[in-house]
């Protein structure tokens, strides 16, 4: 994954051959505490979502790079930095291995490489959001259609989508109930995100 600060990435994975990846209401809460602790340090968090075999972020990355002694992580290495390719990748890591634990289970729970799409890049956004084998995006039919918009609702309308629930709101795993004055999520900046998007 290429990042570049000041931009906006629509990050996403799913279960290695679409397997489950959260088992339990505690499983989603110890990843949104993964996601506290290994992104934010880099980036802001606009969107969010956890599904039962995959998630989405849409993040506003203010550094790409950060001193390992700014992170509050411990390291075994002597490197001085850490990228933010290089926290999601321990994030991921972190929690197969904690899962793989719990579950008495072994292997890779995620898929080989973890997608981020540039959503509001100088060289060119995204084409069209599409339906590809692997997974589904939305499909800007209206080339004035924003971009961090269309992700925006892509993100809390998954749920939706799947069936799990009528109503976006309703949905624990998701930013959309921190937007709708349900719950006061810590995740998300929603000062930063409205400069991007409405909600």
């Amino acid at each position: 994954m290429h990042f570049e600060k000041d931009h906006i990435y629509h990050i996403y994975n799913q279960g290695n051959n679409r397997q489950k990846i959260f088992f339990e209401r505690e499983n989603y809460l110890f990843f949104l505490k993964k996601i506290k602790t290994y992104i934010t340090p880099y980036s802001d968090i606009l969107a969010w979502c956890l599904m039962p075999n995959h998630f989405h972020l849409m993040v506003l990355v203010n550094e790409v790079s950060l001193p390992v002694s700014s992170l509050g992580v411990s390291s075994r290495h002597t490197e001085t930095e850490k990228t933010l390719n290089d926290s999601i990748g321990i994030m991921l890591m972190g929690y197969t291995k904690a899962l793989n634990k719990q579950q008495n289970r072994t292997g890779k729970l995620f898929r080989e490489k973890t997608k981020a799409e540039c959503i509001n890049c100088p060289n060119g956004i995204t084409p069209s959001f599409y339906k590809t084998e692997f997974s589904t995006q939305v499909q800007v039919d209206n080339p004035e259609f924003q971009y961090p918009q269309a992700c925006f609702s892509y993100i809390h309308q998954n749920p939706v989508k799947a069936g799990l629930v009528k109503i976006e709101t309703v949905w624990e795993f998701s930013s959309a109930q921190d937007y709708a004055g349900i719950r006061n999520g810590i995740l998300i900046n929603k000062e930063v995100a409205k400069k991007y998007v409405v909600f």
